[in-house]
């Protein structure tokens, strides 16, 4: 079965969609990576929710924050690729859907995200650019990266 796409704003999730957007994050940032950090940050709200699903499950996931909630550019957060999606290209397939969505929906194209360090060159592959040192976040090392049009 192919997957399929969904882009919604926070109050247009069903309940079962955003229960199961959250049990996804929380398995994967605070179970699988052992990180406590504030999961519910109050900005969800303000986000547009990117996920790939098949067969009722979701397989991948991506928060896109408008410009001036995290970074005075766009971003694109909470990138997830479920356990049993991982190693199929999914995760690029991701990141290319959000940023185009981020061009369409929000009408920029500089986004700046977060990213866990040792991901550097799956996002510098995406066209991203470190701008930071390596710091702590929660426990994993990040460094903030930015794209830029072309």
């Amino acid at each position: 079965m192919a997957l399929h796409w969904n882009l919604k704003k926070f109050d247009e999730l069903s309940n079962k969609e955003l229960y199961r957007i959250l049990k996804l994050r929380m398995e994967v940032f605070v179970l699988e990576q052992e990180c406590l950090y504030p999961e519910l940050d109050d900005k969800d709200f303000a986000c547009l929710h990117l996920w790939a699903e098949q067969d009722g499950g979701i397989l991948a996931y991506t928060r896109l924050v408008p410009p001036g909630l995290s970074y005075p550019q766009a971003s694109i957060g909470r990138v997830i690729v479920a356990e049993q999606a991982r190693g199929t290209g999914l995760s690029q397939q991701l990141m290319i859907t959000s940023i185009e969505s981020i061009s369409n929906e929000f009408g920029v194209n500089d986004i700046q995200i977060g990213a866990q360090f040792h991901l550097k060159s799956f996002y510098e592959k995406l066209g991203f650019e470190q701008i930071s040192d390596p710091y702590p976040d929660y426990g994993i090392l990040h460094i903030d990266m930015i794209k830029s049009p072309i």
